[in-house]
This record gives structure tokens, sequence and C-alpha cells, in this order.
């Protein structure tokens, strides 16, 4: 099977992780589609690689997030344990639950997302430097939808998480975003074992997709640092309306990106 040049799918890589390095979502939701559509890639392999971009996109970040003190780890830490249990329960669950009803819940998810973020835009928000999470037993239960719905549906949590942290827990929107960073390659790591024992990871796609995420994360992570507050919490609302719209259409048998190969 061709996959096509390697220049492209390091390109392509590069500009999804930038992209998600801004947000602090897994860049495996944009990488997918792009693979499936425009390389003819099988869907299983282009997940297997989709996984290896979200742990370099984690780890590329990192450093930068971490310097400026964005990143909650002790946090992270926590929530981790509640989306890694949840991520399993969801590999357990795969193929008992129709696609469609998947679909259509996590587009009602990120529909509820996105009004709340836009809720929450017209409260004063919590400087960077001085805050305290709340919540924090809703945040782990809001945790583990996110890994099992991720799980279910093969894309990354970071656009579940944010949300949750922002709203749930009430942390500001620039450390949400790096907190989840910090979070999407760990369980992108246990979800990438699987497909590697499987065989499903071809060195060959993965490979020049893991360097430009690791790139684009860098590049991305910068760019999160000098992007206003307001301005990114405008742009993640957008993603998650767009999302949403793409989710009720698949519900409906409408794939207007493709998931097959």
């Amino acid at each position: 099977m061709q996959f096509g040049p390697e220049l492209w799918l390091f390109a392509a890589a590069l500009g999804t992780s930038l992209l998600g390095g801004v947000l602090g979502m897994a860049s495996g939701i944009f990488i997918v589609p792009l693979l499936t559509m425009f390389g003819r890639v099988d869907i299983h392999t282009a997940i297997g690689a989709s996984l290896i971009s979200v742990i370099a996109c984690s780890c590329g970040s990192a450093a930068p997030f971490l310097k400026q003190r964005l990143t909650n780890i002790r946090l992270a830490i926590l929530l981790e344990t509640a989306t890694t249990s949840g991520a399993l329960c969801g590999v357990f669950l795969a193929g008992l639950i129709p696609t469609e009803y998947l679909f259509f819940l996590f587009a009602l998810i990120l529909l509820l997302s996105a009004q709340q973020m836009l809720t929450r835009r017209k409260e004063s928000a919590p400087a960077q430097d001085s805050y305290a999470a709340r919540r924090v037993p809703l945040g782990m239960i809001l945790m583990y939808g996110a890994g099992l719905i991720s799980a279910l549906l093969g894309i990354g949590s970071g656009v579940l998480k944010i949300p949750a942290m922002d709203t749930a827990l009430r942390l500001p929107i620039k450390v949400s975003s790096a907190t989840s960073n910090f979070m999407i390659g760990v369980t992108a790591a246990a979800s990438a074992a699987a497909y590697f024992a499987r065989g499903e990871i071809a060195t060959s796609v993965a490979a020049p997709i893991a360097l430009g995420s690791v790139v684009g994360a860098v590049l991305g992570a910068r760019v999160l640092m000098g992007v206003p507050a307001p301005r990114l919490r405008v742009m993640f609302i957008g993603i998650l309306l767009l999302l949403a719209a793409q989710m009720l259409l698949a519900a409906f048998g409408i794939n207007l990106i493709g998931r097959g190969s």
C-alpha cells in the first residue's frame, strides 16, 4: 500500500500538532481523517500512527509548559488515574455499543461543553498563578467519562478534558490546556502498546508523523503562551462546535471526512 511521501506526512503532522498544541488537544482527531481521506491509509494504521503522534505531542510540549509552570502535575496524575480507567473500560466495551449512538452522545457532550465554556467566559477567570482546583470528585467522574468515550470512538480525550477542567474544576484556560497536554500522552501510551502488539503501527507512516508532531507541538506550546486567554477560549469553543456538527452528521450516516480506508 502506498502511504504517500514522507514530506507530506511530516507537514500534515506538523500542522495538526501545532493546532493541537495551542488548544491542548490530541492531534489525532485531525490526523486520522487526513490519513484516511487523503492518504488512503487503513483506519487501524491511521489510529496507530495517531497514537504515536499524541505521545510525541505530549512529550514535545511538556518542557515549555513545565518551564512556565502552567502544568499542574499533581492534579494531572490524580485525574489520569480516572481517565486511564475509563479508557480501559472503553476498550472492553468497543464493538458492543452501536457507533451511531456513540456519535450522537459525543456530539451532545461537545455541545454542552461549548455552552458551559461560553457561559464561563462571561465570568472573571482566576489568575494563572493563584487558583485552586474545585469539585475534584466531579472532575474525576468527568475524566473517567472522557477516557471511556474517547476509547470507544478512537478520538483523543483532550477535547473533553479541557472543558471538564475549565468548567468543573474552574482552572484557568491555559492551565487546562497545558495539563491536558501533559495527560494525553499517558493515555495514548497505553493504547499504543496494544496497537503495537497487534502489528498495526507502520513505521513508514508513524516515523515522519512522530517527527512532525514533535516540531508542531513545540511551536504550538510557544504560541499558546502568547495567545490571550479569551481568544484561546473562543478558538476552543469554535473547534468544539465544528466537531459536534461532524459527530451529528456521522450519527446519521453522513461522513464528510470518512472513517474508513
